[in-house]
């Protein structure tokens, strides 16, 4: 079964024109018609910025998709208040099995807190592991963060892929660490061409990748750019094979 999967870092819905306009987000998603997408840097009620929305359910309804929020950071709120949230997201068109948050506890409080979602998908008679994070700038934070991720994904069954924006260049030190044990899909379709997604209007690195465990054949792999103010980040989609 082939199935579209983008990952997309929005920038809370705040595009290069400093306009916050979640339609744009959506509208590119739509046209892209990718199946399962996963999301960074989405706010939920989080401040003025981005008008207190509940952003991933704001894309959900827009798109007619299943959701599932892992917030990385959560403020509390006096009173009856829901809690100030920022983290990721996952948007489908494939029923959501079971889901879980895995925090980054390596340094709380002191850099910005990240975190590693994980869901469980039916896609046709596969179940599928999908996991959505946004990695540290931070060398140390980012090897610990890679470390735990393929920890959690090891003891895992089945096909699995990870997406987001993982704040490393190809062929790093970081990246090599991951590529030991995943398949780089952009890679494998696209071995001579760079693949930038950042910063939008004038791409010159690749921060945001798809990794595949073994049971997943990478087909196809693209920059989407449909609308290049609608973020700071251009997302990457790809078509994968389910085995």
């Amino acid at each position: 079964m082939h199935v579209k999967v983008m990952t997309f870092n929005i920038h809370q819905g705040r595009g290069i024109d400093r306009k916050l306009d979640l339609k744009r987000i959506s509208n590119v998603i739509r046209q892209a018609k990718a199946d399962i997408i996963g999301l960074n840097e989405v706010d939920r009620y989080f401040s003025e910025r981005s008008d207190f929305t509940d952003q991933a359910l704001f894309l959900a309804d827009q798109l007619k998709m299943e959701y599932v929020y892992g917030p990385a950071v959560t403020i509390e709120t006096p009173g009856a208040k829901p809690h100030r949230q920022f983290g990721n997201a996952l948007l489908t068109r494939f029923p959501i099995l079971q889901s879980c948050n895995h925090p980054f506890d390596f340094l709380p409080r002191i850099t910005e807190d990240r975190a590693l979602l994980e869901v469980k998908l039916k896609v046709g008679e596969h179940k599928v592991w999908a996991f959505v994070t946004h990695l540290s700038l931070a060398p140390f934070l980012h090897k610990k963060q890679s470390a735990f991720i393929l920890d959690v994904m090891k003891k895992k069954t089945g096909p699995a892929f990870v997406m987001g924006d993982w704040n490393m260049s190809p062929v790093s030190k970081a990246w090599r660490q991951v590529t030991q044990h995943l398949a780089d899909v952009w890679t494998e379709n696209n071995p001579s061409q760079r693949g930038y997604t950042f910063p939008s209007k004038r791409p010159f690195r690749r921060l945001d990748y798809i990794f595949s465990t073994k049971e997943i054949i990478p087909i196809h792999s693209e920059v989407i750019t449909l609308d290049k103010s609608a973020s700071d980040h251009l997302p990457m989609m790809a078509t994968l094979k389910i085995e």
